[in-house]
């Protein structure tokens, strides 16, 4: 792989109109998914008058949903197989450019307009397929995308807190670092561990001594 500065940004479009496309402050996909997530709260308890337990089983349902979808395409998509210049261009363009600049704050989520638009789809396939119910279930899976995107940015940007959350930190950094052929939960290590893809962190392979020889 070549060798790149990961705090600058790289280029992917030649057309500079297109190249600005790709880029946002991290705020703008938050107030979006997390305005989502709002409103869905708001549109089923207020509007739709559902109940408020129900309301909230499907909110969280949704946000934990999130984390599975969220390995998922990280694994198979944003990781997918290459054999193909085409199939080349579309990884480095939706992945491969952030794994050469980890440190470009302006690609760690997707721009506004493309924000909007995967809202509104995943929102609308979800009331397709539950009724009123996807309303609140979308809301929850907006929810878990924004904090996805919070918690993503922040491992790329600030050094990790010296709390429980410094595991996100070490876990993304594994695949970033170590290698990108496991650790695709980014939000959370949890399914990693059920599809066993948990790489090992090469300092405890370092302070794991053989065993003494027997006999």
């Amino acid at each position: 792989m070549a060798s790149h500065n990961i705090s600058d940004s790289g280029r992917i479009f030649k057309s500079p109109l297109l190249e600005a496309l790709t880029k946002t402050h991290i705020a703008f996909p938050l107030t979006i998914f997390y305005g989502t997530g709002v409103v869905a709260l708001y549109v089923s308890l207020f509007w739709m008058h559902l109940a408020l337990v129900p309301v909230i089983s499907l909110f969280l349902v949704g946000t934990f949903f999130f984390t599975l979808v969220e390995y998922l395409v990280h694994r198979y998509f944003y990781h997918m197989a290459t054999g193909s210049p085409r199939k080349a261009r579309i990884q480095y363009v939706f992945h491969g450019v952030h794994h050469d600049h980890p440190r470009d704050k302006k690609r760690l989520a997707l721009p506004p307009l493309m924000s909007v638009l995967v809202a509104a789809m995943f929102l609308g396939i979800f009331r397709l397929v539950m009724g009123v119910n996807g309303i609140a279930f979308g809301g929850g899976f907006m929810t878990g995308y924004a904090t996805y995107l919070l918690a993503h940015y922040a491992i790329h940007v600030y050094n990790p807190p010296k709390n429980f959350l410094k595991e996100i930190w070490k876990h993304h950094n594994l695949h970033h670092y170590v290698g990108d052929s496991g650790a695709f939960g980014v939000s959370s290590p949890f399914w990693d561990h059920v599809f066993g893809t948990m790489p090992v962190d090469p300092r405890k392979k370092r302070s794991v001594k053989p065993s003494e020889p027997k006999g």
